[in-house]
């Protein structure tokens, strides 16, 4: 392995995940407990979903902070239908086009009203939020049929869980689709020089509105999938998962200035995100501590390549 392999920045990541492994085995004999693993990615699966999409969309240039406030807004739609009677397909079906509504509010705000994306999903993002507080209140709901829960609790075979099925499913699709499709060569190209992009034909508003519809669609998914885990709605749930979702795909190498990043980055990050939470709650070390690692992590992640670039 060349040096230069060595330093790129998946290389490290994958290093910083055989770390955890080993430090945290070390350190608590529940670890590698292949059932305790599994419970583990139950850790990062909802997130990592949302950061496949949130990934291109900054690779494109452009970012969305509203992630969790539409993860509140699918969850308090499908509390509503579920006191209604309504069945867990169409409960899916009413999280994952709550999720797809509001991101298309997303892409119109930017692409046809101009609005800055960080500016526009600022905005929505109280507005959703405010939504849910407003409809649900301090209420929580809690009428999901039993065959709900198969979403976020369910298992496909022995350990691997129905959330960690579909987050390598898509994480393939997406792999693939970012890096060996004319479209996924066309969002680094948005990424790198829109003006550019639109000069050699490239539909950049049609790019980005998609991007932005796409991270909705499947901020509704994990809103699905966490919904039925928790098997309750309230207006707070995925509080500050946003800073958590957007350190997932910075950490993973996507540059905040856009035209660089990789699917296989923001996996790994990902795992390395779910161990590390998994790891410090096994040793009863107290969530403050993961918030100020994440917030830290972030400040570095972005401040290291910029530091290298200048030198």
């Amino acid at each position: 392995m060349t040096v230069a392999r060595l330093l790129r920045w998946e290389s490290m990541l994958a290093l910083v995940l055989v770390f955890e492994f080993v430090l945290f085995s070390s350190l608590s004999p529940y670890f590698l407990n292949v059932d305790t693993l599994s419970d583990a990615t139950f850790n990062f699966t909802e997130r990592a979903l949302i950061a496949l999409p949130l990934a291109l969309l900054i690779i494109a240039g452009e970012i969305d902070i509203s992630v969790a406030a539409i993860i509140a807004l699918a969850s308090v739609a499908m509390g509503l239908a579920a006191a209604q009677g309504v069945g867990t397909p169409v409960l899916a079906a009413i999280g994952l086009g709550t999720g797809l509504a509001a991101g298309c509010v997303n892409g119109a705000l930017v692409t046809l009203g101009r609005v800055p994306s960080i500016v526009a999903t600022i905005g929505t993002m109280t507005l959703f939020r405010g939504a849910a507080y407003a409809v649900l209140g301090d209420r929580v709901m809690k009428d999901y049929p039993l065959s709900f829960a198969t979403f976020g609790q369910g298992y496909v075979a022995g350990p691997i869980s129905v959330e960690l099925a579909i987050f390598v499913v898509f994480a393939i699709v997406f792999g693939l689709f970012l890096h060996r499709t004319r479209w996924g060569r066309a969002i680094f190209a948005i990424g790198a020089n829109p003006t550019a992009s639109r000069f050699a034909g490239v539909a950049v508003d049609r790019y980005r509105f998609a991007l932005f519809a796409l991270t909705g669609t499947f901020s509704g998914l994990a809103a699905v999938l966490l919904t039925s885990r928790l098997g309750s709605t309230r207006p707070s749930i995925a509080q500050g998962w946003e800073l958590e979702i957007i350190s997932m795909v910075i950490l993973g190498g996507v540059s905040v200035w856009g035209g660089k990043g990789s699917i296989i980055g923001v996996v790994l990050a990902a795992l390395v995100f779910g161990l590390v939470t998994f790891g410090l709650g096994l040793m009863n070390i107290p969530g403050i501590v993961m918030s100020i690692f994440t917030g830290a992590l972030l400040i570095l992640v972005v401040a290291i390549p910029a530091w290298v670039n200048r030198r």
